[in-house]
């Protein structure tokens, strides 16, 4: 079993109360992310949500992982996967740490585990990537607004 963690973040100037607010407005999505096109559900631990994503010049990809931790202006979290348990597994945080004074350092990650994820390493860390630093340049920008 292959496992890969990608890994990103940035710096937003807005408290993380703000940048909350805007990450957890699922309903909003659409509007303003270009990676995560759309979320049906809520963010509370144990739910289950309907996601959309979709990395730059790719395909979308439905989903529908559990919440595993929702603290708000700290931490989002979800565990999707692709068939059975352990074939391709992604673990999704989003990690809000108050640096400053109305600053805020988004952590951006996703630890992929199971069978497929060798094959996939590649296209994570070239697409994946880039739609999760497309959606974080997105979130800076609409938190800072």
């Amino acid at each position: 079993m292959a496992d890969f963690l990608l890994a990103t973040e940035v710096d937003i100037h807005a408290s993380p109360a703000k940048v909350w607010s805007v990450l957890a407005d699922f309903a909003r999505y659409p509007e303003w992310n270009p990676f995560v096109r759309a979320v049906e559900g809520r963010p509370e631990p144990g739910t289950r949500l309907h996601v959309t994503g979709q990395p730059p010049g790719g395909k979308p990809m439905r989903f529908r992982p559990r919440v595993l931790a929702a603290v708000p202006g700290a931490e989002l979290r979800w565990l999707g996967r692709v068939g059975l348990p352990g074939i391709f597994d992604g673990e999704h945080r989003f990690v809000l740490e108050a640096t400053a004074p109305a600053c805020t350092r988004l952590h951006h990650s996703e630890h992929f585990s199971g069978l497929l994820v060798g094959a996939m390493r590649r296209q994570l860390d070239t697409g994946t990537r880039a739609g999760f630093e497309a959606m974080n340049a997105a979130l800076k920008a609409r938190s800072e607004a």
